[in-house]
């Protein structure tokens, strides 16, 4: 059935039917000093490419996270701060945030972009220690806990090429899909090793694989699809 004709820009609204491409006019991606150019001092946000709706915070105007100095990889060190600034802002929180002291513990160590033929792409990789606070009943990693911890990590290339391109690599979690390949005791070392697959105007992807440091055992590989949240929708007080 074809979509009717309408003046103007098509609307973005997430009730209208899907637009084809020919008839989407989203803005082409702009550098990052451009975007810098256009966020209004109330609120610091970064725009997204879905529309003329800003939305999410820049990691910018976060509190500072961490130190880029201890962080390896070819990224710029901004990247690599901006980055670490999202994990503590949204991934650790406050004292009384939701596994709070689990993502004290998550340690970005390296972040690398490259380029592969046409596309880019960036890699994030972390490490942490399993502690008891990590821990089920049978004295092993809960399920959930290494969930939460996949979420976080598996976020971290998605931000770091955002910020390369100048768009919202933030984002919000719409699925993860997470298979658990082996326990993981208390004490053992993980490193957990993650790769943008896509970041689109709409829909990002990543893809991350937890290792056993010493051993090398893969304990568990995950697909993150994340999204870019409607600003009309977030929770923003005025």
């Amino acid at each position: 059935m074809a979509l009717p004709k309408s003046e103007g820009r098509p609307r973005l609204d997430p009730e209208s039917p899907p637009l084809k491409k020919s008839q989407s006019s989203l803005p082409p991606t702009r550098p990052w000093t451009q975007l810098e150019s256009c966020i209004p001092p109330a609120m610091s946000i970064l725009e997204s490419r879905l529309g003329s709706q800003a939305a999410w915070v820049d990691p910018a105007s976060l509190p500072k996270y961490g130190d880029a100095s201890e962080i390896a990889g070819n990224a710029p060190d901004h990247v690599k701060q901006l980055t670490n600034n999202t994990l503590g802002a949204y991934g650790v929180g406050n004292v009384d945030a939701f596994a709070y002291s689990v993502g004290r513990k998550i340690r970005l160590v390296e972040v690398n972009t490259d380029q592969r033929g046409d596309k880019w792409e960036a890699t994030a990789v972390a490490e942490l220690i399993v502690s008891k606070d990590m821990l089920n009943g049978a004295g092993m990693m809960h399920g959930g806990c290494m969930c939460y911890i996949i979420d976080n990590c598996a976020s971290f290339p998605l931000v770091a090429l955002g910020l390369m391109q100048g768009v919202n690599g933030v984002g919000v979690s719409q699925a993860l899909n997470v298979f658990f390949h082996a326990p993981c005791p208390l004490g053992a070392a993980l490193r957990i090793t993650s790769t943008s697959v896509t970041l689109g105007g709409r829909i990002m992807t990543s893809r991350c694989e937890v290792a056993n440091k010493v051993s090398g055992r893969m304990v568990a590989s995950a697909l993150l699809s994340k999204m870019q949240p409607n600003a009309k929708r977030l929770p923003y007080e005025d």
